[in-house]
Formats: C-alpha cells, sequence, structure tokens
C-alpha cells in the first residue's frame, strides 16, 4: 500500500527541504541525504532518518526522489559511485523533480529499468513559495503505473490538481523547457514595461495595478511585477538556475529543430544578469539588465 511507502528524499536546497518537511507533515516515513549539513540536521530534527549516501538511501527506500541542481549532479546522484543504482531495490520508483536535460532523463531511465527500477521525470513549478506550502505544479514523464502508486506523495508536495502526466519519460522535463520559456517570455515583457512607464514619468505601480484587472493581467505580472516594483530581488529561484533552465531550452530547441528568436532573447538577458554578478538573485532580477539599458 502507497501509505507503506518508505520515501527517500536527496537534495535539501532552497526547494528540497520544504518539499521533504512536507512529506513528513503528511505521515511518511522518510531517509534523506544531503551535501550540506544544516538542512539534513533540520530534517533529521522534523523526524527523518538521515543516510550517509544516496546508495544507502535507496537501500532503505522503496520510493526515491531526487532534487538536485543540473543533469551532472542528477548523473553522479543516480549513476555515480555510491549513488542511488548501486543500492535501489527491484521495483523501487525513483522520482526525478530536478530540471535536467530530457535527453539525460531517457537515458538515466534506461539505466534505472536495468536495475529493475522505474524512473518518473516530475521537475515543478511553483518556486519556493509553493514547496513551503506545498502547492507545487507537478509535470509527470514515465509510466503511468508508477505515476499512480506515487501519486499520494506528489500529492504532499504539490497541488493534487496538478499533479499532471505529461506523457512518456522526459515529457515532464519537455514541460518544464516549455513552462521556463513562458515565465521568461512574460517576464521580460512586465520588466521592459516597467522601465518604460518609469521613463515616461509614469507610476508603474499604477500601471501594474490597471493592467491585472484587464487581459494583460498574469501570474509574472502579479507576482514578479510586485518583486520589481519593490527591487526585492531575495532569491525564490536564483537566476543562475534559470539561466541553465533557459540553456536546457535552447538546446532542447535545436534538437527539435524549432526556431525560438523570442527565448533565445529572453536566453541572452538572463546571460547578462548572471554575467553581472546577479547569478544569486531572484530571476525576476532580470528586470535590472532592462533598467540599466533604458537608464531607469
Amino acid at each position: 500500500m502507497t501509505e507503506r511507502e518508505t520515501v527517500g528524499f536527496i537534495g535539501l536546497g532552497l526547494m528540497g527541504k520544504p518539499m521533504a518537511l512536507n512529506l513528513l507533515k503528511a505521515g511518511f516515513p522518510l531517509v534523506v541525504h544531503s551535501r550540506s549539513r544544516g538542512p539534513v540536521e533540520t530534517l533529521a530534527l522534523a523526524g527523518a532518518r538521515v543516510a550517509a549516501s544516496p546508495a544507502e538511501v535507496a537501500r532503505e527506500a522503496t520510493v526515491v526522489i531526487t532534487m538536485v541542481p543540473d543533469s551532472p549532479d542528477v548523473e553522479l546522484v543516480l549513476a555515480g559511485a555510491n549513488g542511488v543504482f548501486e543500492g535501489v531495490r527491484k521495483g523501487a520508483v525513483l522520482i526525478d523533480m530536478s530540471s535536467i536535460s530530457p535527453v539525460v532523463t531517457r537515458r538515466l531511465s534506461a539505466e534505472a529499468a536495468g536495475h529493475g527500477a522505474t524512473l518518473l521525470d516530475a521537475p515543478v513549478s511553483g518556486g519556493e513559495i509553493g514547496a513551503i506550502q506545498g502547492t507545487l505544479s507537478i509535470m509527470v514523464g514515465g509510466d503511468a503505473t508508477a505515476l499512480e502508486r506515487v501519486r499520494p506523495i506528489l500529492n504532499a508536495m504539490g497541488n493534487p490538481e496538478r499533479v499532471i502526466h505529461i506523457g512518456e519519460s522526459g515529457a515532464g522535463q519537455i514541460c518544464k523547457v516549455c513552462n521556463q520559456m513562458a515565465i521568461g517570455g512574460a517576464l521580460a515583457v512586465v520588466s521592459e514595461l516597467m522601465a518604460l512607464a518609469t521613463k515616461a514619468g509614469v507610476d508603474p505601480a499604477k500601471v501594474r495595478e490597471a493592467l491585472l484587472g484587464g487581459f494583460a493581467a498574469s501570474r509574472v505580472l502579479e507576482v514578479h511585477g510586485e518583486r520589481i516594483l519593490k527591487r526585492n530581488y531575495k532569491p525564490g529561484f536564483r537566476a543562475g538556475l534559470y539561466h541553465k533552465d533557459m540553456g536546457i531550452a535552447m538546446e532542447t530547441a535545436r534538437s527539435c529543430g524549432v526556431p525560438v528568436p523570442v527565448s533565445a532573447v529572453v536566453a541572452q538577458l538572463v546571460g547578462a544578469m548572471v554575467a553581472s554578478g546577479h547569478a544569486g538573485d531572484d530571476y525576476s532580477g532580470l528586470a535590472q539588465v532592462l533598467f540599466e539599458m533604458a537608464r531607469v
């Protein structure tokens, strides 16, 4: 039964830590591992067992979740020395909730199958706030039967109505690419309109208020627009990670033969933000690049 699953969680960063805490709150037995000691200690105090390596997590858990920064990190955690594949149980479900290359996802899925396990790709959207509140949108690629088995686990971290099976292995990562492209385009335009209103001598807060009441309304204008107005770029999702995601978007579009001129410009703007020393800021800080260009 699903309620008897022991869940392993590897990667307790800005997103992973609150996601793991929500699993504990939902009553799932939890085994954790992370490179940073602080979050591990927090989870241990909350009731999680601590493992010394990903392999040890896999030996104890029937479902293993990974939430790490990039494709090489997932490869290391799963297939590296003392990795999950060294300890994985037959019949286990592995859920990679990182945002990585769909190509890498498919390769690791095949390798997991060779070890008698099933790998789902399940990247998320909703940022740190969604992770804390347990309201993430979760985009799942892989075996539908495995998804139904772990759905109660995913529901504990996300909005149950937004845990969506996108398709076969890698489809979740493709969906996440589309998500990041959509956000980036909206964020760039919101930054531009804020710069324009400001330089034209019009109150950008009033412009945002008016736009939120019409067809131009969006979550980006609502949430990130407020961040931009307040110049509050405390990270909910770091620009450095978004830069990585947009790189994956460019690679994926190129491999599929799809022109993405708007997203290419956004990727360059994010690259400029990172190159100017703001990789640790929230990605809504992209507005700073547009403001500087406009001399606002």
